[in-house]
């Protein structure tokens, strides 16, 4: 799946995540559980955003070295 479309989803749950996290803070909650699965759920989706922020910024990165004729990418595989 394209890292557009997984970064999408993953701050689609994120902001689902916050609505229940609203919720639970707002005493809808009926248990501790649902609690902690939301802000579980919040963490997660979290970092799948930063994850794939960081690729997409990575493969674009990549791309403007290819352009403008870098050899070897610093910190890229398989460089030391």
């Amino acid at each position: 799946m394209p890292v557009p479309r997984l970064l999408d989803e993953a701050a689609s749950r994120m902001e689902a995540a916050s609505r229940r996290i609203a919720e639970a803070r707002g005493g809808r909650a009926n248990t501790e559980r649902e609690w902690l699965e939301a802000l579980t759920e919040f963490v997660l989706a979290l970092a799948d955003v930063q994850r794939f922020s960081n690729e997409s910024v990575h493969e674009k990165l990549h791309e403007l070295a290819a352009r403008v004729g870098m050899k070897k990418f610093p910190g890229g595989r398989g460089s030391a």
